[in-house]
């Protein structure tokens, strides 16, 4: 599939590129305090050694103004789509390595489903940050060409994929709540799916 850049146009609707914001004490215990699997992913909702930086400061009070977040992370080797998922609240992935977003428009589900066909990918390039509208469709990233994994800073609203609250469902969307915070769409043939996971999305499973 063709990989757009975020600095293109094509971009504006998903979110935008952060500038203005010293990254390199956070990226850099990423990198020498966070394992990066070969195979698969691993994603930690929040670091405690992250969340006490300075910078973490400036993350919640200048980007989510104000309100409290968790910095966490998502790292390991990924090339296919697999799900899609939605919060309520922006999310900021940095960046330490080149990867791939996978993104759609939450405004084109249609009876709680969406084609893989209306799925775009763009390159994040390393060292640099993104923020990913409440309405962006997204899930892990995925290795950007020729690289063999990847490693994301990932900050969300706190308590965003810890614990699914129990609930009763009032409406379709309530079957989509897959943790808190946390809407999932899965494709069939994801490991989502075979443990319950609402099966929303249609098409091919899209790779990298």
């Amino acid at each position: 599939m063709e990989i757009k850049s975020t600095n293109s146009g094509a971009f504006n609707k998903y979110g935008y590129l952060v500038e203005g914001y010293d990254f390199s004490e956070l990226l850099g215990l990423l990198e020498s305090n966070t394992e990066k699997p070969e195979n698969g992913v691993i994603y930690v909702p929040g670091n405690g050694n992250f969340e006490k930086l300075p910078v973490a400061v400036s993350i919640s009070d200048n980007l989510f103004g104000g309100m409290p977040v968790q910095i966490g992370y998502c790292n390991g080797s990924n090339i296919t789509l697999n799900c899609l998922e939605y919060h309520r609240g922006s999310e900021l992935v940095i960046a330490a390595d080149d990867v791939v977003l996978l993104v759609a428009p939450v405004q084109d589900i249609v009876d709680y489903s969406l084609d893989t066909s209306k799925v775009e990918a763009f390159l994040l390039p390393a060292k640099s940050a993104m923020l990913c509208y409440e309405t962006t469709l997204h899930y892990a990233p995925c290795n950007a060409p020729g690289n063999s994994g990847f490693r994301t800073i990932v900050v969300l609203p706190e308590g965003t994929n810890t614990e699914k609250p129990n609930i009763t469902a009032y409406n379709d969307e309530d079957k989509l709540l897959w943790a808190r915070n946390k809407w999932l769409l899965a494709h069939a043939d994801s490991p989502e799916a075979k443990q319950g996971a609402y099966v929303g999305l249609s098409g091919v499973n899209l790779t990298v």
